[in-house]
């Protein structure tokens, strides 16, 4: 009796256990495919640390009466509509660190959303030029 209770508590431990590391075999799968395909949301503050310490392209995903109105210094206008299915030819390195803005931050998620589905690595979406507390550059 008791070599069927000590089978039956060692059956069970070992149960346990081998659910525990299926269950964390699948977190961890899980937690590499969205990591390969996920953008990272970051803060305006963030964003403008990156820019002044490191290479990075800004990238404008509002229209271009937006972008005219006023918009982050050296960004590039690429309108989140005209992204499908190609490359946009103002961004050309696919390797390059991409800070993704629009008007309040619905736009620009999007457009992450589709950059990275067109292959580029690194993708920072930090919201919208409403959030941006610093100087905005005005077309004349």
């Amino acid at each position: 009796m008791r070599q069927i209770l000590l089978f039956a508590a060692l059956a069970a431990s070992l149960a346990l256990l081998s659910g525990f590391a299926l269950s964390r075999a699948k977190e961890d799968k899980a937690e590499d495919m969205t990591g390969k395909a996920a953008y990272q949301k970051i803060s305006a503050e963030e964003a403008y640390e990156m820019m002044s310490s490191q290479e990075v392209v800004v990238v404008d995903v509002r229209t271009r009466e937006e972008y005219d109105g006023g918009h982050i210094e050296n960004a590039v206008l690429v309108p989140n509509e005209s992204i499908g299915s190609e490359m946009p030819e103002a961004l050309p390195d696919k390797e390059a660190t991409l800070l993704v803005y629009c008007r309040s931050g619905r736009r620009s998620k999007d457009a992450a959303q589709k950059l990275l589905a067109l292959g580029y690595q690194s993708v920072y979406d930090f919201g919208g030029v409403i959030d941006w507390p610093y100087e905005l550059v005005k077309e004349r």
